[in-house]
């Protein structure tokens, strides 16, 4: 049988990302929710951007805008950015919902003017 996954040839990932900007809340283990950003997100991880300190194979929550929290494993850490895999990946209709709204909010941030 044949795995239905996206490989990478020369990078390994699973599943196509997206480059994004989406505003999210995270959470350790015992603390409460603070405020970091995604800069990639497939439907297998992200790349997080946050000054809180992570470690390689701490579990987190992550709060994706108008979801509940989803948990997921730190899989690499450089300065103040982190790649993550979901525990179980995003069903392809929120990935593009997701995506397609932070499309949008990008968008329409382009075609505000300064005040």
């Amino acid at each position: 049988m044949v795995a239905k996954h996206n490989i990478g040839l020369d990078t390994g990932r699973i599943a196509g990302r997206r480059n994004v900007l989406i505003d999210v809340k995270l959470r350790r283990p015992g603390e409460t929710w603070f405020s970091s950003r995604i800069a990639d997100l497939s439907a297998t991880g992200f790349r997080v951007q946050t000054f809180v300190k992570l470690t390689v194979g701490m579990e987190l929550w992550v709060m994706l805008p108008g979801f509940e929290g989803r948990k997921a494993t730190v899989m690499w850490v450089r300065d103040h950015e982190g790649g993550c895999n979901f525990e179980r990946p995003l069903h392809p209709a929120i990935f593009d919902h997701i995506v397609r709204n932070e499309n949008v909010r990008a968008s329409a941030h382009k075609g505000s003017k300064p005040l």
